[in-house]
């Protein structure tokens, strides 16, 4: 993609996503970001101006995305790449110590967070017959591991819900289940412990990955795709 392209990217505070937003400022893309974190937002603001845009919005709130929605497509126009990267883990846990509440945070962020997003969003792209939807999959989305049932769960579920909407989409454009690695991040953290530091930071891990996505287009679509980072990329999470 050309400089200057419109880039949306859930889960913008912290992890892979503000790693994203970095990267992708200096290569003189604009974004549209959300997190949930109204204090990590402000700060954020604060940090990259004009004419990124950032909001506080629960990707799992279909009501707030829609408001989203519609200040973004007014205010910064269609995106032409939209990255479905906001997720949450449960705490390493046998299914059945998990409780139903946090099962559920799990399904409404990871599952309905994504299909929120693109119900809003995708009308949009669709009528001009652009743009690249990327899901934030996992490589316990194509593979599973014990104590994280529920984060696999959701993840096997975006690898469906993206093949069957790739089949819905105009051929000019593109949706795919990203594999992004593993990487060091917080959640790495929450499952891994201090084994998580062997694993590329996210800042390495954008370098690699923004240009990776930058170059994605209908060719793409219906894919599982992988970022090529070399340790992230042969690994699971």
């Amino acid at each position: 993609m050309p400089s200057g392209e419109l880039i949306l990217i859930t889960g913008v505070t912290r992890g892979l996503g503000r790693a994203m937003v970095d990267e992708f400022a200096r290569r003189d893309h604009k974004i549209a970001g959300c997190g949930r974190s109204v204090r990590e937002i402000e700060q954020l603001r604060a940090a990259i101006g004009s004419p990124h845009e950032f909001y506080a919005v629960d990707v799992a709130d279909d009501d707030a995305v829609k408001t989203w929605a519609s200040v973004v497509l007014n205010s910064q126009g269609v995106p032409d790449l939209v990255l479905n990267n906001a997720g949450v883990i449960n705490a390493n846990a046998r299914l059945w110590e998990v409780s139903a509440r946090e099962f559920s945070e799990v399904v409404d962020v990871n599952l309905k967070g994504v299909a929120n997003v693109i119900r809003h969003f995708a009308p949009e792209m669709v009528k001009r017959k652009r743009g690249v939807i990327v899901n934030f999959s996992s490589g316990w989305g194509r593979a599973t591991d014990a104590e994280v049932a529920p984060y696999c769960a959701t993840k096997w579920a975006v690898e469906g819900l993206t093949q069957a909407l790739a089949q819905e989409l105009p051929s000019s454009m593109a949706a795919l289940a990203l594999n992004p690695g593993i990487i060091n991040t917080d959640m790495l953290r929450s499952c891994f412990g201090d084994a998580a530091t062997n694993y590329p930071s996210a800042q390495e891990w954008a370098s690699v990955a923004v240009p990776f996505l930058l170059q994605l287009g209908p060719g793409d679509n219906g894919k599982q795709r992988t970022v090529p980072f070399a340790k992230a990329a042969t690994e699971i999470l």
